[in-house]
């Protein structure tokens, strides 16, 4: 039986601005699944720091991942947020990138929506209206969260994690801005049981 593959969708929080390779939370999230007991194959990733809803799917279209994928998972919209866009715009692309991964998995039960960090606790936000930031972040959280829902995905909330990490120098990289290893493996222990269900419950291709 073939091994289940992985496709991890997002921004910097999903390619790791700043960590090792090893450190992302989709290649620690694979290892984990692996000690679990699940021979799930190296993630294939596509994100890059900056990206939008709508620059993520341009950068889709451009990879044009083949097959069916075992494992999809999407953590996107902080770019938005940051860069002021209107959460409506967000709900309607986030839409279509959310039905998108799960045609990528063939299965939206397949799929696992991780929530966006706020990165206001962090020390890159320092004389910003981190309230502001927080109120913005938990409204784009909670149209993810009403979209994963709805199309019957798995939704993850790792934004109380984030929170909780702050600004401790540990949990953040060289940046003030962007997660650790530390706390991405913080995350990964929120992500996992859902990774796991979504492999070891459905029917393998």
């Amino acid at each position: 039986m073939a091994r289940p593959t992985f496709l991890a969708l997002g921004d910097s929080y999903t390619i790791g601005e700043g960590v090792p390779a090893a450190g992302r939370w989709p290649e620690q999230l694979a290892v984990r699944l692996r000690a679990d007991g699940i021979d799930v194959d190296p993630p294939r990733i596509i994100a890059t720091t900056g990206w939008t809803t709508d620059e993520l799917s341009a950068a889709i279209d451009a990879a044009a991942p083949q097959g069916r994928w075992g494992l999809v998972t999407l953590l996107i919209g902080v770019n938005n947020q940051y860069r002021g866009r209107a959460a409506s715009e967000y709900r309607e692309q986030f839409r279509l990138l959310l039905e998108r991964a799960a045609a990528f998995a063939g299965d939206a039960r397949r799929v696992v929506v991780v929530s966006i960090p706020d990165w206001g606790v962090t020390a890159f936000a320092e004389g910003r209206d981190r309230a502001a930031i927080a109120r913005d972040i938990d409204t784009f959280n909670a149209i993810a969260r009403d979209e994963t829902l709805r199309l019957h995905a798995r939704w993850v909330d790792v934004t109380p994690a984030s929170r909780k990490a702050g600004a401790a120098p540990d949990m953040l990289v060289a940046d003030g801005l962007h997660p650790s290893a530390a706390q991405y493996a913080l995350w990964v222990d929120a992500i996992l049981p859902e990774a796991s269900a979504a492999l070891r419950e459905l029917p393998r291709r």
